[in-house]
């Protein structure tokens, strides 16, 4: 029997063909009304600007600063004993008669800081594949500025400190922090110009490989070489198995913790895993279903704003699951770093205790102190300067040679991975409270000096004017 072709009938036609989209769109249409009762609730008032806050530049920063200052607080306070018995709090892991025991410090330092470097590494790896340094006057121009960068403050330090036990903590100075040092950029807005930022960020980069090499090859105790040879052939798995295809983040995680394990037994600081294993991760994207495209080709035809929306959050989800293992490994990673490794970290190891005589004209403070806000500043201008003049790479577009200093003044902000240099670098307490000391100090100085001195040498864009005819 043929049923005359009625409204309802093409309607109920049309929703048949395709019921995903349909549900997809009722639950957004039903997300949407949730967030705008949101909007106007008390609750929105507070959640709003913290969701504002986490997505902005300087958060990581921000975070740092404060933990810092709590541990400065706690360490001179009258609760100091219990900042240092936490310190000592241990941690076992065991299985049958196989024990890890490690106390809290080194917990955070050999355990999460692995995390921290692992993201540190996938940041190298995808800059020099597919990132600013892939470009070679760019990566010259970095990597020129960073040596400069690595080699005076090391060698300021060692001149203050020459015949002496304390000679040990050369590498302190030498390192950026990355995520601070952006932050505080990103609180100038469009006053830095573009090429500036992207300078800054590749010259991290670089200046975060160069600490890796130094931690591995100069801050190594003894070596157990069959431990060694075991973590590399771990990783050397995981390479095999990111090469031949695979992409499962989960085996990549077993891999590593196996590698990094026997890297903490051989005696190489336990963190070069977490390096190393970044470099075997894929940056290879997968390839994009095909009915993606079809969906694509549909939005543009498609009339209704919220069949429109549910094609577009399809299209969204199977792009991120197209994401390499890289990519995604590293969105999964920067936010876990931002907001709880570092900052916890930084609770760990900057507790500075005055009360022990530490003061900034001491050897060790004052080579650090000198190192990171005079010898920075001096190496990186120097090195780029004389990588312009000999024709291996050119200033960033609308950057000048003023705005290069300043940089190397924000580039004095050596916070997280001078800490943990010169932890791994001093066997006396004493002699790490100092170095400490003159860190925290040339980070706040710098941070402050380098915040002005771009201030000055930046000035803000002329507005785009737009002509109105009539």
């Amino acid at each position: 029997m043929l049923r005359p072709p009625n409204a309802s009938g093409r309607l109920r036609r049309r929703r048949g063909r395709d019921p995903p989209a349909r549900l997809a769109r009722n639950a957004l249409s039903r997300r949407r009304c949730y967030f705008r009762s949101m909007r106007s609730s008390p609750l929105a008032r507070l959640v709003l600007p913290a969701q504002r806050f986490i997505q902005s530049e300087s958060a990581g920063g921000i975070m740092l600063i404060v933990a810092a200052l709590v541990a400065f607080a706690w360490a001179n306070s009258p609760w100091a004993g219990a900042y240092l018995d936490l310190q000592h709090v241990p941690f076992v892991l065991g299985l049958g008669t196989w024990s890890l025991e490690l106390s809290l410090h080194h917990l955070v330092n050999d355990g999460l800081m692995a995390l921290f470097f692992l993201l540190v590494g996938l940041e190298i790896k995808r800059e020099i594949v597919s990132g600013e340094l892939k470009d070679p006057r760019t990566a010259a121009l970095a990597g020129l500025a960073a040596c400069g960068g690595a080699i005076v403050p090391a060698v300021i330090y060692a001149v203050l400190n020459w015949g002496t036990p304390a000679l040990a903590g050369w590498g302190v100075p030498m390192a950026t922090d990355i995520a601070f040092a952006l932050g505080v950029v990103a609180l100038l807005g469009r006053r830095v110009p573009v090429g500036l930022k992207v300078f800054l960020a590749a010259l991290a980069i670089v200046d975060d490989l160069i600490a890796v090499l130094v931690i591995a090859v100069f801050y190594t105790s003894d070596l157990s070489f069959v431990a060694l040879a075991i973590s590399l052939a771990v990783l050397a798995l995981a390479f095999l198995y990111g090469r031949a295809g695979g992409g499962e983040l989960i085996v990549f995680g077993l891999l590593g913790v196996v590698a990094w394990y026997f890297m903490l037994q051989s005696g190489v600081h336990a963190t070069v895993a977490g390096v190393l294993l970044a470099m075997t991760l894929p940056i290879r994207q997968r390839r994009v279903p095909e009915d993606v495209r079809r969906h694509l080709e549909a939005t543009d035809r498609t009339v209704d704003p919220e069949l429109r929306e549910a094609r577009l959050s399809y299209v969204e989800a199977q792009a991120e699951a197209a994401l390499s293992p890289l990519h995604r490994l590293e969105h999964l990673l920067l936010p876990w770093s931002t907001f709880l490794i570092v900052p916890v970290f930084a609770l760990f190891n900057a507790g500075v205790s005055l009360g022990g005589g530490v003061t900034l004209g001491n050897p060790v403070t004052l080579g650090v102190l000198v190192g990171l806000l005079v010898g920075k500043p001096i190496g990186i201008l120097l090195a780029s300067s004389v990588a312009v003049r000999l024709g291996l790479a050119a200033l960033p577009q609308g950057v000048n040679w003023g705005q290069m200093l300043s940089v190397g003044f924000v580039a004095g902000i050596g916070f997280t991975m001078a800490l943990f240099i010169g932890g791994l670098a001093f066997d006396s307490p004493i002699e790490f409270d100092e170095a400490r000391l003159g860190i925290m100090a040339a980070s706040v100085i710098a941070a402050a000096g380098g915040l002005l001195a771009l201030r000055l040498t930046s000035p803000l864009p002329e507005p785009k004017l737009t002509r109105v005819d009539g």
